[in-house]
């Protein structure tokens, strides 16, 4: 394994075919990564907002709008601010986009599964 390699983790979904496809990529790269199932061990607000700063993304900006609960959320109330969509990615992580990526040299939303090639 490459040195450092305990130093990439990724929020990852078993789920979700693109963040199988890049955990993958960074096994087959030589490292060993950090897996954080984020739907079993979901986020806290803070470890959340961390991320998004880190990426310089808001709320929305990894908000995954597939799905019946982000319909019903939606449909409910369309004009969220992003400190409530922060609150309920928190309470269901489901809404947030994956993979997230971290690594020594940034942290990135893996969608398109290629842009782990910013942070490898």
């Amino acid at each position: 394994m490459k040195p450092g390699s305990d130093s990439i983790t990724i929020f990852h979904n078993p789920n979700c075919s693109t963040s199988r496809q890049v955990l993958a990529t960074i096994r087959e790269a030589g490292f060993d990564p950090v897996v954080v199932d984020y739907l079993k061990k979901p986020y806290t607000r803070e470890q959340l907002a961390g991320l998004l700063k880190a990426m310089g993304l808001q709320a929305t900006g990894v908000l995954r709008r597939k799905g019946d609960l982000y319909a019903e959320l939606a449909q409910a109330k369309a004009d969220r601010s992003e400190a409530e969509w922060l609150d309920l990615m928190v309470q269901h992580p489901v809404l947030v986009e994956r993979p997230i990526v971290v690594a020594p040299k940034g942290t990135v939303l893996c969608r398109p599964k290629e842009r782990l090639q910013e942070v490898l």
